[in-house]
């Protein structure tokens, strides 16, 4: 495959089973090739401060192949800095960060050619077909023959009969599936999504998670999201992690995380967060002595 000039270019926080996979299954770009990864995205000791104000105080992070990660937290928690961070977008003023193999920043570009990123608010160009569309970018990511991957990735969000629509007539529940279908027409490693399904209808936002779901299976694709859609969240991904005043307070199962912190799902914990509750999840008491 061509070197692709990529749009965006320019320790586990708990022991985890060892998830490294077999030649030409998650992890490794099954119609390309290359070499094999147990960690698609790992970031340690983050700390981002503006003037007095420290955003993100030691942020350690990793996703594996085929992982749904979500990272969630209210607004101020350090997530869009965070999520910079992780993009190369801002350095961190301690720490690191490395993508397939590549650590930022000497290795951004490379690391970025395995990444896709789209999010809600991301405007699409309105004077072409959704094909047309489509075709520029996979031409921008060095896709070889982008008719399948274009057809593959409208059949896997269920809109194959928006190929020939043009941008000034889609809904913005169709523009949130167009911007997804092409941050993952070059099979990245990565994918990134901040707030995909916000404001979504509820058919449009099945369409998104099953066709997140189908690409984290069948290709490896490990997956980051943000979102401020608990249901939703609690739903797609198999982990969650918490952020608060810029710090990791929560990193587990979803159901997991709901029960450690005493509520009965993720929009309550996001809720109590939200309201100035307390960090530090709530412990279960022991039995007492007589």
């Amino acid at each position: 495959m061509p070197q692709a000039t990529h749009p965006l270019a320019g320790p586990p926080d708990r022991p985890r089973a060892d998830t490294s996979l077999p030649a030409g299954g998650p992890g490794r770009d099954p119609s390309e090739g290359g070499p094999l990864v147990q960690v698609v995205l790992q970031a340690q000791g983050l700390v981002k401060r503006y003037r007095d104000k420290l955003a993100v105080d030691g942020v350690d992070l990793a996703v594996r192949p085929g992982e749904r990660v979500a990272l969630l937290g209210p607004n101020g928690a350090g997530k869009t800095t965070t999520l910079m961070m992780l993009l190369g977008v801002i350095s961190p003023d301690s720490g690191w960060v490395e993508v397939a193999g590549h650590r930022f920043p000497g290795g951004r570009s490379e690391a970025l050619e395995q990444v896709g990123f789209s999010a809600g608010y991301m405007p699409l160009a309105e004077r072409l077909r959704v094909r047309e569309f489509l075709q520029m970018y996979a031409e921008l990511y060095g896709v070889r023959h982008p008719e399948g991957r274009i057809a593959a990735g409208l059949e896997r969000f269920r809109v194959p009969e928006l190929s020939e629509v043009m941008g000034t007539e889609l809904s913005s529940g169709q523009r949130t599936l167009v911007g997804i279908i092409k941050a993952t027409l070059h099979h990245p490693r990565l994918l990134i999504l901040d707030e995909p399904t916000a404001s979504l209808d509820p058919d449009v936002a099945l369409r998104v998670r099953n066709g997140l779901m189908e690409l984290c299976r069948e290709q490896g694709t490990a997956l980051l999201i943000t979102s401020h859609n608990m249901v939703e969240i609690q739903r797609l991904c198999d982990r969650v992690v918490f952020l608060s005043a810029g710090r990791i307070i929560a990193d587990d199962e979803p159901d997991a995380v709901a029960e450690r912190f005493g509520r009965a799902d993720l929009e309550g914990v996001f809720l109590h967060l939200a309201d100035g509750g307390h960090e530090e999840p709530r412990r279960q008491e022991t039995d007492r002595p007589a």
